[in-house]
């Protein structure tokens, strides 16, 4: 089985930062199939523009923008392209970084298909930093990161032990509807649950409050559909559920801290 060094990644790296045991990298996908390999390091692949189809021991993901995986050091897995242009930003991390931080990586163990939009805004924010380089970009991407891997072992910690039957549920309506305008009434009624509980423990398994996360939703797939080019940002901003392109503009920026039409720029030049 190959196995990838540091920094190295199959395909057509355009971009390489290294930031003290941090390696990040803008890499296009070239090759249609990868056969099974491993890397050096633990590391993040998030899929800016195309699709990738990623196998481990366990499962398949097949990823579109916006995806986002983890993969510990050593972790063996294959990548098929299909046709079309695919570019990923990675961002791989030293043994020495866990080390220096007294973080315990081993709660990491496997490969991570993350779906929390929340961990997946931070990977968009160290993307921007790395385009922006300026003299705070080294402490901004150190800091993020910090910030993705506390959240990223709190929730895989939060699986233990296990979770309401509604956080599940909630999640699920959310995400399949989160153009719609929701009322506390409705979605307690559809749960079952007593507004008051509801509202008191949502913030206790998504770490943000009910309205705060839709919005981290429409936000997340607002990044997906400008990384795929075919709408512009009026149109984007109607189909992620925003009022109009003045309050998409507006949550796009509290979010990421810059706005739709610059991050658009930063990504595609």
């Amino acid at each position: 089985m190959n196995k990838s060094q540091k920094g190295e990644f199959y395909g057509q790296t355009n971009k390489t930062i290294h930031i003290d045991g941090i390696i990040l990298t803008d890499t296009e996908y070239t090759h249609e199939r990868v056969d099974w390999h491993y890397h050096e390091n633990a590391y993040f692949t998030f899929i800016l523009e195309g699709n990738v189809i990623e196998g481990n021991k366990k499962e398949v993901y097949n990823c579109s923008a916006g995806s986002l995986l983890f993969h510990n050091w050593q972790e063996p897995h294959y990548n098929i392209k299909p046709a079309g242009f695919t570019r990923g930003f990675h961002i791989e991390i030293d043994h020495s970084w866990f080390d220096n931080l007294e973080f315990d990586s081993s709660i990491l163990s496997g490969s991570i298909n993350i779906g929390r939009p929340d961990i997946k805004l931070l990977l968009y924010k160290i993307f921007i930093e790395s385009k922006v380089e300026d003299n705070l970009t080294t402490l901004s991407i150190q800091e993020l990161l910090i910030k993705t891997m506390g959240d990223l072992g709190t929730s895989i910690h939060a699986k233990f032990p296990k979770n309401p039957a509604w956080v599940s549920q909630i999640e699920a309506i959310l995400r399949d509807s989160y153009t719609k305008c929701h009322s506390l009434k409705d979605l307690s009624k559809t749960l079952n649950i007593h507004p008051v509980h509801l509202s008191r423990d949502f913030s206790k398994y998504f770490h943000t409050g009910i309205g705060e996360y839709i919005r981290k939703l429409r936000v997340e797939k607002s990044l997906q559909l400008i990384a795929q080019k075919k709408s512009d940002l009026t149109t984007i901003a109607y189909e992620c559920g925003f009022a109009d392109q003045s309050h998409f503009t507006r949550s796009f920026k509290e979010i990421n801290n810059i706005t739709p039409s610059r991050y658009r720029h930063l990504l595609f030049g």
